[in-house]
């Protein structure tokens, strides 16, 4: 069985970037999962920290059955996703217990340091999966997979700095959009957060209208999610693409860049 693991710092996040790629994988046969690293816990004006967890936890699971994905459980908190060993050996643990013959993960640059942070752990828990003498928690034995890592966009889609981040791939979610938008309208208690502190209006259609400039980069796809393929030393065969071997039309692949 092909599997695919998205890595996400937060709850929602890969529903804005990552869920049209997961949903046409697992239309094509593969089996897809979900892992946000934080528990989302900040995010929210009304709630305390604790009831956020709950909310946010039961929105993602309620968001992971609509995408038809195995849901994973978080391991911290907002602002505290940290590159430190701990949370390196929980999310090794996660990727050797899972297999994965794709992770998606974020941008390496990105508008929040949580998002870049993820980056950091989601490839260096891929790099480790083989190697037996990195201790995971809990322990799980080191696996002899190969694995291509693939980048989301960021948010925005430039970088901290404001330059474009221009994709490799672009993959076509137009039939997949309605599904994604419900897997994103999951996180109902997100709503009145973007709009406070991202002015972000509805987040929905803050979706839609990103997903349709991704489109525009392909000059074909209503909608599309971009994505840049990790170098392949230490991961894959160089020649490794899944996205386009297994998306065929639905994935184009800007070989100029």
């Amino acid at each position: 069985m092909n599997r695919a693991l998205a890595i996400a710092a937060h709850p929602d996040d890969i529903e804005f970037v990552m869920a049209g790629t997961l949903l046409l994988l697992k239309q094509a046969g593969w089996e897809i999962h979900y892992l946000n690293l934080s528990t989302g816990n900040c995010g929210s004006m009304e709630h305390s920290p604790a009831a956020t967890r709950r909310i946010r936890r039961n929105e993602a699971v309620a968001s992971a059955s609509i995408l038809g994905a195995f849901w994973h459980p978080p391991f911290c908190d907002d602002l505290e996703i940290l590159y430190a060993v701990p949370l390196l050996r929980r999310l090794a643990a996660v990727v050797r217990q899972v297999r994965p013959s794709i992770v998606l993960t974020h941008s390496p640059q990105d508008y929040m340091e949580d998002h870049s942070n993820t980056c950091r752990l989601a490839v260096t828990a891929a790099f480790s999966r083989g190697m037996p003498n990195f201790k995971t928690t809990p322990s799980r034995r080191a696996v002899d997979v190969d694995v291509t890592v693939y980048h989301a966009l960021p948010h925005g889609l430039c970088d901290p700095l404001g330059k474009p981040v221009i994709p490799t791939h672009l993959v076509d979610t137009t039939r997949v959009q309605t599904q994604k938008r419900r897997a994103l309208a999951a996180h109902t208690s997100q709503k009145s957060w973007l709009d406070k502190t991202q002015g972000m209006g509805s987040y929905l259609d803050a979706m839609d209208q990103m997903s349709r400039e991704v489109g525009n980069l392909s000059r074909r796809f209503e909608f599309a999610e971009g994505w840049r393929k990790h170098l392949h030393l230490g991961f894959c065969d160089g020649q490794a693409d899944p996205l386009r071997e297994q998306l065929g039309k639905d994935c184009l692949v800007n070989r100029g860049r």
